[in-house]
């Protein structure tokens, strides 16, 4: 349970203000089709979060303890510095064309742009850090769902409402809490 939990909070921090979460918001204004676009992006956070998890359970079988002890912590340390750097989404990210209907488009550009994203990083090392794959997975898309169907649903409202540079803070805390936990226990 606590890998769920924790992976549903720090994934749901992380990504208040992520390039994913600014695609929501792209795909929301464009489309104005709530659930294809919740749906697409359910199924591709599933997909990506899954092959990060993946990742994650392998690095922890190889990787002896006291090595995954310091990639782990520095990892998280790492993830607590780069929730401090502001994300910008690049140009429309494709969201101008439609690739086969909003679900698929949605589907498409959401598991590309969360490839290497903050989020994805997190899966891996959260997985290697508690082996235990589905909880992990089903956390930080939970965490992902949080963040981002309000969004799609309330769009533009929502984003002005919420004070991203504190979501940020509070999550680079986080991760360095678990960074330097890690490290010391």
């Amino acid at each position: 349970m606590e890998a769920f939990l924790l992976s549903t909070g720090i994934v749901a921090l992380a990504e208040i203000g992520d390039k994913t979460q600014l695609l929501t918001l792209l795909l929301a204004s464009r489309f104005r089709k709530p659930w294809p676009i919740v749906t697409g992006i359910f199924i591709a956070t599933l997909a990506n979060h899954a092959i990060a998890g993946v990742v994650g359970a392998w690095i922890a079988r190889e990787v002896d303890d006291q090595a995954m002890r310091w990639i782990l912590g520095l990892s998280f340390l790492a993830m607590a510095a780069w929730m401090l750097v502001p994300d910008k989404l690049e140009g429309d990210a494709g969201a101008s064309r439609k690739l086969g209907g909003v679900l698929v488009t949605t589907t498409l550009l959401f598991f590309v742009v969360e490839i290497g994203d903050k989020t994805q990083i997190a899966t891996v090392a959260l997985a290697a850090r508690f082996e235990s794959l589905a909880a992990v997975v089903l956390g930080t898309t939970l965490g992902m769902m949080l963040a981002n169907a309000p969004v799609a649903f309330f769009g533009d409202a929502l984003a002005r409402r919420v004070p991203v540079r504190t979501v940020h803070v509070v999550a680079a805390l986080v991760f360095a809490a678990l960074g330097i936990g890690v490290l010391i226990f």
